[in-house]
């Protein structure tokens, strides 16, 4: 059914999605919880960047992407002055312009969620004299649960569809850059519809297995809840 490329290239469509998810939700929850409670007057301008890879077409995004992580770039120059490589063209990129590029996804539904909580609860914890962090961890997390496990689904299968930022920062390296969309427009770019077939089947299953999974537990958060 797979070629061994195509199994490459799924495995690093998998390992870009796990890393890119683990990071999003490793940044992307205090700047949500930050966005859902801060009272700051500018704060709509800072939503409109998290917001902003929704509307910019990939392609625009992994160019300046690739310009900026290119050994031209400031971030690429950086990293040959230190003794290291451009990121540009490499799996370090890839997980980059994945993580930008799937901010929002993942930013979102938590700010959602955590603006969902209100005050009271945290009002409440705050009389018992739990610190701040305890706060956070005890009572916002367990209630943003449903929130939480939406972002976490939506940034991995929105990681594993990725094409023209992946393309364009990453180019088509097999084994360290290439991905199963990549693959998928290799092979029908070549005709060879059989592959083409298996891997995108194997992404919609995937895709449908993953949104199954949120909404079955937000589901069971719901039912356990009420």
């Amino acid at each position: 059914m797979f070629s061994e490329a195509d199994w490459v290239a799924l495995a690093v469509t998998f390992k870009l999605a796990l890393i890119t998810t683990f990071i999003l939700l490793l940044l992307g929850t205090p700047l949500a919880w930050w966005l859902a409670r801060s009272a700051w007057r500018w704060k709509f301008v800072l939503e409109a960047l998290v917001a902003l890879p929704l509307v910019l077409p990939p392609t625009v995004l992994g160019f300046y992407l690739l310009i900026t992580l290119g050994p031209h770039g400031p971030v690429g120059s950086l990293m040959q002055a230190m003794g290291g490589h451009s990121l540009a063209f490499t799996f370090t990129g890839l997980v980059i312009g994945s993580v930008i590029y799937s901010l929002p996804f993942v930013v979102q539904p938590m700010q959602a969620a955590f603006a969902g909580i209100g005050k009271r609860p945290m009002e409440a914890a705050a009389t018992l004299r739990a610190p701040a962090l305890d706060r956070f961890l005890t009572v916002a997390l367990p209630m943003a649960r449903p929130g939480i496990l939406s972002a976490a689904v939506l940034g991995f299968a929105h990681t594993i569809g990725e094409f023209g930022v992946v393309l364009m920062i990453g180019g088509n390296i097999p084994g360290e850059t290439t991905v199963a969309s990549i693959a998928i427009y290799d092979h029908v770019e070549s005709m060879d519809y059989v592959h083409a077939h298996a891997l995108s089947g194997a992404l919609l299953l995937a895709s449908f297995l993953m949104l199954l999974l949120a909404y079955a537990g937000n589901r069971r958060f719901r039912v356990l809840q009420g």
